[in-house]
């Protein structure tokens, strides 16, 4: 029988020690930076700009307001609304949960929820004036 002798294990640090042993030191590499805009931020945005668009086009909007809710108070028969126009208030409410998961887009990229939450805003607008949406920005849609 052959006995091993027994090895003196390696002695390890304390674990308040850094780097290479040195006490105090922060990571190599920083946490990532918070994001600059919310989701909730780029659509107000988004529907602000569409809305001043539309008031400087048609005197009937100037005194309408624009406003956004996470969303609506209850489905209907038609199923979950994304906008609500109150035309006695002058208001025009627009669900942004509704309109962001519920609206399917052929490419997921910022440009084209841009134009799905203007796209709303148009025709929130366009259902406040009892027109068509394409009426409403009729030189914005000429390209030729």
């Amino acid at each position: 029988m052959v006995r091993r002798r027994a090895t003196s294990t390696p002695r390890r640090r304390p674990s308040r020690h850094g780097r290479h042993g040195r006490e105090d030191r922060s990571p190599v590499v920083r946490p990532p930076l918070l994001a600059l805009e919310t989701r909730e931020e780029r659509f107000d945005f988004a529907v602000g700009t569409a809305a001043e668009f539309l008031r400087s086009a048609w005197p009937e909007l100037r005194e309408v307001r624009f406003e956004v809710a996470a969303m609506p108070p209850a489905s209907d028969d038609d199923g979950i609304p994304r906008w609500s126009v109150h035309t006695e208030h002058q208001l025009i409410v627009l669900y942004r949960l509704p309109i962001e998961r519920l609206s399917h887009l052929h490419r997921e990229d910022e440009l084209h929820r841009r134009m799905m939450i203007e796209g709303a805003v148009f025709r929130a607008a366009a259902e406040y004036l009892d027109r068509d949406p394409w009426d409403l920005g009729p030189e914005r849609f000429r390209y030729f």
